[in-house]
């Protein structure tokens, strides 16, 4: 079965097929069995049942806005491409010229991207997607290769089988992007605050190095939680620039009932990442388990909650 997948994988055309057709088998078995796959995949990875009709813990809560939240700004945000307008809109140009990271090119034609024109290191990403991307650092590197993933990554569903409404009417493309570098030349912490109806409760500070995860609250106490797959990391240092990404993820998180800001700090600036509305698509495993149900207290689920904020983007 194995040497067969590994057959499939390697022709472009049925490995996209398979995964478009295994993505709608999920979704549609989904639906028609109260979410049945979803409340599995819940439990196998948390410990405990899935309950949609009263929402508690904080992947939960993650859960049933996959599946009843409908705010309009939800796709728009959740692509890596037209979140950029949104950015625009909220900061003003100025602002949001200082705070995004600087845009290479952008096409839902693979084979034009101009390899030629980029500097030596950069980062390829599905502008519909989330946690997909592609490195480039350093030449050479193999132009094909990445033309044939990109291709790839455009035909490919992103979130179907996860319930992840808002990536469904992204129109695909293939964004290209400055890669951030420190004065050591790593790439810099990601600094993710989760907001509540734009209120912070819980800065995660990412290292990528070792996949370890430095977790504080809106005070920037440190907070002796562990998370899914990841280590705990080092007690650091609040950033000089802290108020400054505080402010921004509050401004950005507004019309949302919780959303994931994430930020980086760099030689003072404070660059935006993106904002992330299903982190881990709601199984996050945190210890103590008791955090989960903590975090989910500061969170009110309200069906068309949106409706009661000020949205004039769309």
């Amino acid at each position: 079965m194995h040497t067969l997948y590994q057959k499939i994988k390697e022709n472009y055309i049925l490995y996209v097929i398979l995964i478009i057709v295994r993505n709608h088998c999920y979704y549609f078995f989904n639906k028609i069995s109260n979410y049945k796959l979803e409340k599995i995949r819940f439990y196998k990875n948390l410990g405990y049942p899935l309950k949609l009709k009263v929402p508690q813990s904080y992947n939960e809560k993650i859960v049933w806005k996959k599946i009843h939240d409908r705010n309009p700004l939800l796709p728009i945000t959740a692509d890596k491409y037209e979140v950029r307008s949104y950015i625009k809109e909220v900061l003003g140009e100025e602002r949001a010229k200082e705070a995004l990271i600087p845009l290479l090119f952008v096409t839902d034609k693979p084979e034009t991207i101009p390899f030629e024109k980029f500097p030596s290191s950069f980062i390829i990403k599905p502008n519909h997607a989330s946690g997909l991307q592609i490195l480039v650092e350093n030449n050479p590197y193999n132009k094909e290769k990445i033309i044939k993933t990109c291709k790839q990554l455009l035909k490919i569903p992103y979130g179907l089988e996860k319930l992840e409404w808002a990536y469904q009417s992204i129109k695909r493309k293939i964004v290209v992007e400055k890669l951030l570098r420190d004065n050591e030349g790593n790439i810099p912490l990601d600094f993710r605050f989760n907001m509540f109806n734009g209120k912070c409760k819980l800065v995660h500070a990412f290292f990528r190095s070792n996949r370890s995860v430095s977790s504080f609250d809106e005070k920037w106490n440190f907070l002796s939680i562990k998370i899914l797959n990841c280590k705990v990391g080092p007690k650091i240092k609040k950033p000089k620039n802290f108020k400054t990404m505080l402010e921004l993820a509050e401004k950005l998180s507004k019309p949302f009932d919780y959303v994931r800001v994430d930020l980086y700090s760099l030689k003072g600036k404070v660059y935006f990442g993106e904002l992330t509305h299903y982190p881990t698509s709601g199984i996050n495993k945190f210890e103590p388990q008791s955090f989960d149900f903590e975090l989910g207290s500061y969170w009110k689920v309200e069906s068309k909650y949106w409706k009661n904020k000020q949205i004039n983007f769309v």
